[in-house]
């Protein structure tokens, strides 16, 4: 089975989505055979590789709330990660754009490395507060897992794998995907937002079965990020 997983490394949402995804994947009797492929989608596109403002200041401008309720809005959302085992410091994150950190993915996939990739991205960015838009950064964390970072400081001297990763966002414009995360498996079934880890698990069990045959949505939708906002 393969599963194609549409996220954001900016998304809080998506890290959630894939701790309770890799749960149900944990408890899948037929996890040895999947295949997850990391998808790039950028939640804002046009953003500057670095914004001058923490995310509570950009939430409050975006949502029309004080700072005081975007802050309670980003403690809502950490309170739930933290159910997940995650540790978010969102009043610290850094705000920009994600593009070059989809190229170190998309790298790292090609050298059997892309879930391992992923994790370091999301971590360094909602736990440790990193700046994973900065060129330098990337090329450090990529070393982390074990790429080459002078491969990777001339990758970021060039526009390799930059057409993959529009690939990615073109696909999912193809499959009407405007919000992450976004589960597709198999090519022909899709679960959008963050499930509860019992919903991937029955995803996971039915498309085993071949129990569906064309592609669709997988029901009601959860909590997720599109164009540069979030639920929380």
């Amino acid at each position: 089975m393969q599963v194609e997983i549409w996220s954001d490394v900016v998304c809080p949402w998506c890290y959630i989505g894939k701790r309770r995804f890799e749960a149900a994947l944990d408890r899948f009797d037929g996890k040895e055979d999947v295949e997850i492929i990391w998808r790039s989608f950028e939640l804002d596109p046009s953003a500057p590789r670095v914004i001058g403002e923490d995310m509570a200041t950009r939430l409050s401008k975006k949502y029309q709330m004080s700072k005081d309720e975007a802050m309670e809005s980003m403690a809502s959302i950490t309170v739930l990660a933290r159910a997940e085992g995650l540790d978010y410091h969102l009043e610290s994150a850094k705000q920009g754009n994600s593009f070059d950190a989809h190229r170190l993915i998309q790298l790292a996939a090609l050298n059997g490395l892309g879930s391992q990739m992923k994790e370091r991205l999301l971590k360094a960015y909602f736990t440790e507060s990193l700046e994973i838009f900065d060129p330098e950064i990337l090329a450090e964390l990529g070393g982390e897992v074990g790429l080459d970072e002078r491969d990777l400081r001339e990758m970021y001297a060039s526009d390799y794998l930059a057409e993959s990763v529009r690939n990615d966002e073109a696909q999912a414009s193809r499959y009407g995907i405007n919000g992450v995360p976004f589960f597709v498996f198999d090519a022909k079934y899709g679960v959008s937002g963050a499930q509860p880890t019992e919903v991937f698990l029955d995803v996971l069990n039915r498309v085993d079965e071949e129990a569906s045959s064309a592609y669709s949505d997988g029901g009601t939708s959860a909590a997720s990020c599109s164009d540069d906002s979030c639920a929380i």
